[in-house]
């Protein structure tokens, strides 16, 4: 990016976690092998015991594997929003994850955090009740950009199934 003939870089927002009825997630931009053992030191802080990594992979697992962190892809097109086979198996790895773990925090990242991850997090803050437009907002609040139009689109469109149910706070585990 040049502002006035000079080279400058963009500034992504540092990780961002979003809470809502206990569930934990926290927004990343991709790390690299280079600085994974400071990434692993911010997953800690938030106690993340998965990072789902949407874009294409960039960094090796095993020190993340080796820090008790797992690490699930799933991967959908840059700019675009999840098809229905991605959004399943992110809605059942927090079934799983809260279920067992329910104080634990959920690590999502595509390349800047700003499209596919917030996508992502937007979809499950509706299936726990939040209405499409609130979850956008509050994750803009942490993570100005998020969210283009085209998935925006998709989030208005989308029908949540109860599939993250929650009661008095409490995640539900259910097998559907």
């Amino acid at each position: 990016m040049a502002v006035n003939g000079t080279r400058t870089k963009l500034i992504r927002p540092g990780p961002s976690e979003i809470e809502h009825k206990s569930m934990r997630f926290l927004i990343t931009d991709r790390p690299t092998d280079s600085h994974i053992s400071s990434y692993i030191e911010e997953l800690k802080k938030h106690d993340v015991k998965d990072v789902v990594r949407v874009c294409e992979p960039s960094y090796k697992v095993d020190e993340l594997k080796r820090n008790g962190i797992t690490v699930t892809d799933l991967v959908f097109e840059d700019g675009s929003y999840p098809p229905n086979d991605i959004v399943e198996e992110w809605l059942e790895l927090l079934r799983k994850r809260f279920s067992t773990d329910p104080k634990s925090c959920v690590a999502v990242h595509c390349v800047a955090g700003l499209g596919r991850a917030p996508v992502l997090v937007a979809i499950a803050l509706v299936e726990l009740g939040m209405k499409y437009e609130d979850a956008v907002e509050l994750i803009r609040q942490k993570r100005r950009g998020a969210i283009n139009s085209k998935q925006l689109s998709y989030l208005k469109k989308y029908r949540p199934k109860s599939r993250l149910k929650t009661k008095n706070g409490h995640s539900l585990c259910c097998v559907q």
